[in-house]
């Protein structure tokens, strides 16, 4: 069970207690992402988060911080989504006030000195290039950019070298003073530890201050889609990737868990109708899979696969024919029920892991939604009907509003649109 507490200035303390373990992790989720950014200063929320890392006045240098943390073996880290931006760090379960002692110093007392930042700007830009250079990490970017045009899910978290290279020191700290506030920040502890102990540990280093309410963000436009839209990425590789997907309704969606059952049964597992008819069967590819990215407003129903550049077009009309036979025929009640048993196994074995179950809850609590317990949620996934996934296959599966980027030795977009378009 978990206990959740609202602070007077609108912050929230998320505590999960579990006597079976001798570890605790300390977590500050702020809801700040990439899509705050503008175009001149993509990449700044990440930016940021390296910045966190790289020295304080208790802890001037990087060394000092690593080598207190190392001290004590903990795991610690942070990251940076479209949404959402977060720190962390788990330790042995005696070492809870040293774990938020030093949280709090790195988030509240970072020195955004001058040297270091332009130091990490050399780090972000060769992340940046590791993302690019690796076809597999990358096509995710390629496919969000060509899904969200023109806006700023559309853009990459680590931004642009251009703006890594030039933006400035007051930008960063202007940022941070903007959006690292209490009322905009979840505190999530999770291990062996008392609850007492923890909501004091909190108020003592990240005291209650003016009340401020949660980030909220701006509604995308739903746009409906005249024709397929594709982006291919001239490459010269073996191995090419496709992904191909369609706008869906939005993660807070109670119908959104209709869409997981949908892409589990499609691509979810080694006997998905996907990985069984694209693989198995044809041997058209080495890995396939459907997945469902969802934000506070939209999401995306979207398969994934690597393909031999040969059998990218026999490929690409097999996936086309096997998304129309669910849409059209609809599912077994065999397959909705393995979908269900598939999908609560996943979520048990996930959830006993203490840092996946603060993210679970953290993933609620972000968008402000009433947060359910795992017990809620599989109640919820069990009423899931026939009639409701299918439903959810002819609403999402539609061609002229799907979006399918590839990074591979292609030079005539042409010859995929005319697969996309025909009507077979």
């Amino acid at each position: 069970m978990f206990k959740r507490i609202v602070r007077e200035d609108g912050s929230v303390i998320i505590l999960v207690p579990k006597k079976e373990t001798k570890a605790v992790t300390f977590e500050v989720l702020y809801k700040i992402g990439s899509r705050q950014e503008t175009k001149n200063n993509s990449g700044v929320s990440h930016f940021l988060e390296h910045l966190m890392f790289k020295g304080t006045i208790k802890r001037p240098h990087t060394a000092i911080i690593a080598r207190e943390l190392d001290g004590v073996g903990a795991e610690y880290n942070a990251f940076t989504g479209k949404e959402h931006t977060g720190y962390y760090i788990t330790a042995d379960s005696s070492k809870l006030a040293f774990s938020v002692e030093i949280l709090s110093d790195l988030i509240n007392n970072s020195k955004f000195d001058e040297v270091e930042m332009n130091r990490e700007r050399g780090v972000i830009i060769e992340e940046i290039n590791m993302y690019e250079d690796n076809p597999l990490m990358h096509i995710e970017d390629v496919f969000e950019n060509l899904t969200y045009q023109k806006t700023s899910l559309g853009r990459s978290i680590a931004g642009t070298k251009e703006n890594i290279k030039n933006i400035s020191r007051q930008s960063l700290y202007n940022y941070y003073k903007k959006y690292y506030y209490n009322g905009n920040a979840i505190f999530l502890v999770g291990g062996k530890f008392k609850n007492k102990q923890a909501v004091d540990l909190i108020n003592e280093h990240f005291p209650v201050k003016r009340a401020k309410a949660r980030l909220k963000i701006k509604p995308l436009l739903k746009r409906d889609q005249l024709e397929p839209n594709i982006d291919v990425i001239k490459r010269d590789l073996e191995q090419v990737q496709l992904m191909l997907g369609f706008k869906n309704i939005a993660s807070t969606n109670p119908r959104f868990l209709i869409s997981q059952v949908l892409g589990n049964i499609l691509g979810g597992t080694m006997s998905s109708r996907l990985f069984l008819k694209i693989r198995e069967k044809k041997g058209l590819c080495y890995f396939i899979k459907t997945s469902s990215h969802g934000y506070e407003d939209i999401s995306s129903f979207v398969i994934h696969t690597g393909l031999n550049k040969e059998k990218i077009y026999e490929a690409l009309t097999a996936i086309k024919e096997e998304l129309n036979i669910i849409k059209f025929k609809g599912i077994t009640k065999d397959e909705l029920k393995k979908a269900k048993a598939n999908i609560k196994g996943r979520l048990i074995l996930k959830l006993e892991d203490t840092n996946s179950e603060l993210n679970f809850l953290a993933s609620q609590e972000l968008f402000n939604q009433k947060i359910k317990s795992l017990d809620k949620k599989l109640k919820e996934l069990n009423k899931i009907s026939l009639k409701q996934v299918n439903n959810m296959a002819k609403r999402v599966i539609n061609w002229r509003n799907a979006n399918l980027a590839i990074i591979g030795p292609f030079t005539d977009e042409n010859k995929f649109l005319d697969i996309l378009k025909n009507k077979k």
